[in-house]
């Protein structure tokens, strides 16, 4: 670990980013950051965890044009969600940004973003328009899961029915993504949090090494109050999963354990235990699955 870069006093917003074998978007990230902070002072937190290939060599390049930066270098792969923990922990600025790597902020994005927490104090979280590299909307809200939706994507409705608040309720197939509503969750590739609400809800839960740190995060800001705002105001473009693609099998294994855990953390019967358990049998068979066909045909998953 390094020592931050210069005095971090004044900081408005600490931008925390967690990489992983991410030598090609790291680059464009910390550039698009450069590109667009204008009068907010930023502090940025690099958190790797073991890359294996020229992550470190280029962060450190492209962040020479920022002014506050704090390298942390990990010797193991942590996970991403103790990875994140250690940046809150460091952190020093007014509002807190957990960024993917392969995201690229657009110009003023920050500012209009912070903004909508400034004017509505009982905005917790704000998330901005994802844009895939298509440039095409790319859709990144979702209603907190419930046990049933599990059973309804593994026998394929939400493919029948796209558009239905039921069967594709979860991940909002009713919702377009072109209108600022209050959501469940946002994609956790960028989430804009204020200090003042960090402190009453704490850091994510690191028994969620991977997945569903952020699901369980944002639940815990509902709970105590707070609302979650989609705005599509300003956009970012999302190279969504070149990290995951690296890792592929294990993750898959890790993002169904999560899935199970997380109804097991929020259990609060007998009865809501037993239907978590025969949701946990199906998760499994569903992971042996795609397990499967991942070594069946492993360049299209």
């Amino acid at each position: 670990m390094s020592e931050p870069t210069s005095d971090h006093q004044g900081i408005d917003v600490s931008i925390i980013i967690v990489t992983y074998n991410n030598e090609k978007e790291i680059e464009p990230c910390l550039r698009s950051i450069a590109m667009q902070q204008g009068d907010l002072q930023c502090e940025i937190i690099l958190i790797d965890n073991a890359s294996n290939d020229l992550t470190r060599t280029r962060m450190r390049r492209s962040s020479a044009a920022l002014d506050h930066v704090h390298f942390v270098f990990n010797t193991a792969n942590y996970g991403f969600t103790r990875a994140i923990n250690q940046g809150l922990a460091c952190s020093n600025g007014s509002y807190l940004l957990l960024l993917n790597p392969d995201v690229e902020l657009s110009a003023g994005s920050l500012s209009k973003l912070i903004s909508k927490i400034k004017v509505q104090e009982h905005v917790g979280i704000v998330s901005p328009q994802f844009l895939g590299s298509d440039n095409m909307i790319q859709p990144s809200c979702r209603r907190f899961p419930r046990r049933r939706d599990v059973w309804y994507h593994a026998i394929g409705l939400p493919c029948l029915f796209k558009k239905s608040r039921e069967f594709n309720g979860w991940k909002m197939g009713d919702f377009d993504h072109r209108s600022e509503i209050f959501v469940d969750q946002p994609q956790g590739a960028f989430l804009l949090t204020s200090r003042d609400a960090f402190e009453k809800i704490g850091p994510l839960d690191e028994s969620f090494p991977m997945f569903f740190s952020d699901v369980d995060w944002c639940r815990r800001f509902k709970q105590q109050g707070y609302e979650i705002l989609f705005t599509p105001i300003t956009k970012i473009v999302h190279h969504q999963g070149r990290s995951i693609f690296q890792r592929r099998l294990p993750l898959i294994w890790s993002s169904h354990r999560s899935f199970y855990h997380y109804f097991r953390k929020y259990d609060s019967s007998l009865f809501a235990w037993l239907l978590t358990f025969v949701t946990g049998l199906l998760l499994l068979e569903m992971a042996i699955a795609r397990s499967l066909l991942y070594f069946i045909t492993p360049k299209n998953q």
